[in-house]
């Protein structure tokens, strides 16, 4: 069978590789779809510290199961199913207080251990969600994105009434905006620089946006908000620098979900957080979130192939990569069509 392989940073190419098993406990799936991540091209480029080569990628994917393993129950061939690519040992602190996403052990499908741009992949029962008949297995495969959206919408606790700030339009941006819209966050405000990114969060239901090319981001906010500040701010952008005026734009007990990995010092104010008695959380991956993103999808309330700018068939894999390193422009969410 074909599977994409990176054998070390800007090592890749589609290989020939041997049909697995089912393994006790696990089940056997063959791929659909699979969604390209800013994460795969991190490990592309060598800027995954978590990755271990050679590595077969892809976390974001669905697809049909194929066989199942000893031990496996609730689970058949033939069920068309997306997976959750987190997975946790149950034993740690992490994951004795429901933290799984954040395990001591964690091992993350498509990082730590081969994934889903393959014909055929094996995954752990506990990792697999079956879905609506009529949920596409092109837009499930889409879940894992709108999951970290919905993990740090639920790690800021959003209240009632709550204006929103996304810095970044991008897929992560996006899929915030989405996931607040259609959890009943009304005011949503988008930051970027790119105009066309910008139009793209319009069309998605921003209640209005601000380009920071042109338009003085911070006091636009505290006209907006009357010099209160927002409660809610979604660092999408994950740029360091931006810390700062993040403090200075949140207002009073705030909140503020970072997502970033860069490993840049950020100058952090202890006054405006102390003063304002802010919270900042940190977000990753998701906490069992994907039925919650199943249900959203099904409902109609998420629209994932709205994100969708390609779709490429397999073969088509590393002119994919190559288009994405070169023209990102031209990208939003690259979509690539594994099997039927």
């Amino acid at each position: 069978m074909k599977a994409f392989q990176v054998s070390a940073p800007q090592d890749y190419r589609l290989v020939d590789t041997e049909v697995p098993d089912a393994a006790p406990g696990e089940v056997l799936v063959r791929v659909a779809f699979a969604g390209i991540c800013g994460s795969d091209m991190h490990i592309i480029h060598g800027d995954n510290a978590f990755v271990r080569f050679p590595r077969i990628t892809g976390h974001e994917f669905a697809g049909l199961v194929e066989a199942v393993g000893e031990g496996v129950q609730g689970l058949a061939i033939g069920d068309r199913v997306c997976i959750d690519p987190v997975i946790s040992c149950g034993h740690c602190y992490p994951c004795r207080i429901g933290r799984p996403n954040v395990c001591t052990a964690l091992e993350v499908i498509g990082v730590h251990r081969n994934g889903g741009f393959e014909e055929r992949v094996n995954v752990p029962a506990g990792n697999v969600h079956r879905l609506p008949e009529h949920l596409g297995l092109d837009a499930a495969a889409l879940v894992e994105p709108y999951s970290i959206a919905a993990n740090v919408l639920g790690r800021m606790q959003p209240h009632p009434g709550d204006r929103l700030l996304i810095l970044g339009a991008g897929v992560i941006g996006l899929t915030i905006l989405q996931v607040a819209r259609a959890l009943g966050i009304e005011d949503v405000t988008v930051s970027d620089v790119i105009d066309a990114r910008l139009a793209t969060a319009r069309e998605l239901g921003a209640t209005r946006t601000l380009n920071g090319a042109e338009q003085d981001v911070e006091a636009e906010v505290a006209a907006l908000t009357g010099g209160e500040g927002m409660p809610l701010i979604a660092d999408a952008a994950c740029v360091p620098a931006l810390l700062p005026q993040m403090l200075r734009m949140a207002s009073p007990a705030g909140r503020i979900g970072l997502l970033g990995f860069n490993p840049t010092p950020s100058d952090l104010v202890q006054l405006e957080v102390i003063k304002k008695e802010l919270t900042l959380v940190g977000s990753r991956l998701n906490n069992r979130k994907f039925p919650e993103v199943i249900e959203l999808m099904a409902s109609g309330r998420l629209d994932p192939l709205a994100l969708v700018s390609h779709r490429l068939p397999f073969d088509d894999m590393p002119g994919a990569i190559e288009m994405i390193d070169h023209h990102p422009e031209r990208a939003r969410k690259v979509l690539i069509q594994i099997g039927a």
